[in-house]
């Protein structure tokens, strides 16, 4: 119907006999189009951090992990020599993992050791993370480490430092020796050669030393505490996860002995944090928009009482309740629309802005100089569909008026 529509374009940009009126629609406009905004940029910068924790995670964290059933390790054997004739497959790494207790100089501290192979070392992106060194394990026949950053700050450690670092174990064979309850501990000497850095918990937990000297230091011959598996991208789907097929294909080779799961399966607390948390920001953020949008009822319920004229002359003309009703209706959603027109436009412009020059740092030292921006068409979508839900439910609410006048 055209006619609603051309008497409420008519209404949006007439002048009104009282001033009052114009100032309210303003201010109805204005504060969905600052709501708007906000939304799209509070919106781009979740996404961004959300896109820098899943780097950070993915940086130590396999494509597909496999982990025993039962028990803490499992021999490294050829039951796995079906993944090197899997050309979706790009590297098969044995991966051993414990709590020792290590000692630089005088400072000592419980870390957890990952012993990893040199496929590991060449597959995995924490290279790009390094701070100090390189991500090399050995050097000629010396152990080499490579430290957290926290790690490596608390045990004063540097890669230019000639000192070795020791990593002691309880020996798992041994009887212990209550006169001499050293003498049942096994050490290994390392020698760092690089510090990496993603984010607080992992700087000050983890080093990586050689398989072979973890193994040594906890008396295991080819046991492995699990095997991380990466993918070329014919193995990966358009998420950049694990395909199906090549996780049921490594299920249906190890049989129920073995536990297999997919990057977001080995760390699903935190993606469904991720997700529950956006989705909450998303909520309030529109239960503010709500409220804000209560002002286009009230800018409409005083435009109805300057209209009467109007309203009667239309019903004379034979217009009923429904067209009257619809023309204002029309009128606060098109204050709605042009709010999310204007507010949507404006924080897409602060978030190139913010993409293309930086302009707000973060505070303090971060993996980041600036907030990061990613902007979504999806939440763009979603900004304007419920938005403009929320301008046409407030808008109906008028028709009432309408009916008494």
């Amino acid at each position: 119907m055209q006619l609603p529509r051309f008497i409420a374009r008519r209404y949006l940009f007439a002048k009104k006999s009282h001033n009052v009126i114009n100032i309210i629609s303003v201010i109805s406009a204005a504060g969905i189009a600052v709501g708007c905004a906000a939304l799209v940029i509070i919106l781009s910068i979740y996404n961004g951090f959300d896109k820098l924790v899943r780097d950070l995670n993915e940086a130590h964290t396999a494509d597909v992990l496999v982990t025993p059933a039962q028990g803490k390790v499992f021999p490294f054997d050829g039951r796995f020599d079906f993944l090197d004739d899997d050309p979706r497959v790009a590297a098969a790494c044995g991966v051993l993992e414990e709590r020792v207790f290590v000692q630089y100089g005088d400072r000592n501290k419980v870390v957890v050791a990952r012993g990893v192979d040199s496929l590991y070392a060449q597959q995995t992106r924490l290279r790009d993370h390094l701070v100090e060194g390189e991500f090399t394990l050995t050097f000629g026949d010396l152990n080499q480490v490579v430290l957290g950053r926290t790690v490596a700050l608390e045990l004063g450690a540097r890669p230019a430092f000639l000192q070795p670092l020791v990593a002691w174990f309880p020996s798992r064979t041994g009887k212990l020796d209550l006169l001499n309850p050293l003498a049942s501990l096994r050490q290994v000497k390392l020698h760092p050669a690089g510090i990496v850095t993603l984010e607080q918990q992992f700087d000050q937990t983890y080093l990586f030393m050689p398989l072979a000297a973890l193994r040594e230091l906890l008396e295991y011959d080819n046991e492995v505490s699990g095997v991380e598996i990466f993918l070329t991208p014919e193995g990966l789907n358009r998420h950049g996860i694990a395909s199906r097929d090549v996780l049921a294909s490594v299920r249906d080779a190890l049989g129920d002995s073995f536990v297999v799961r997919d990057r977001q399966q080995q760390n699903s607390t935190l993606y469904k944090l991720l997700k529950y948390e956006k989705i909450a920001i998303y909520l309030i953020l529109l239960f503010v928009m709500l409220i804000v949008s209560f002002n286009i009822y009230g800018s409409l319920s005083m435009l109805i009482i300057e209209k009467r004229d109007d309203i009667a002359t239309l019903r004379a003309m034979g217009a009923d309740d429904a067209l009257v009703g619809q023309v204002f209706v029309r009128e606060g959603w098109l204050i709605s629309l042009f709010g999310i027109t204007v507010g949507v436009a404006a924080g897409l412009l602060v978030c190139w802005l913010q993409q293309r020059f930086g302009l707000v740092k973060m505070p303090g030292n971060f993996v980041v100089d600036a907030y990061p921006v990613v902007v979504q068409p999806s939440d763009i979508l979603i900004i304007v569909a419920g938005v403009a839900l929320i301008g046409w439910l407030i808008s109906l609410l008028t028709r009432r008026l309408t009916a008494a006048s």
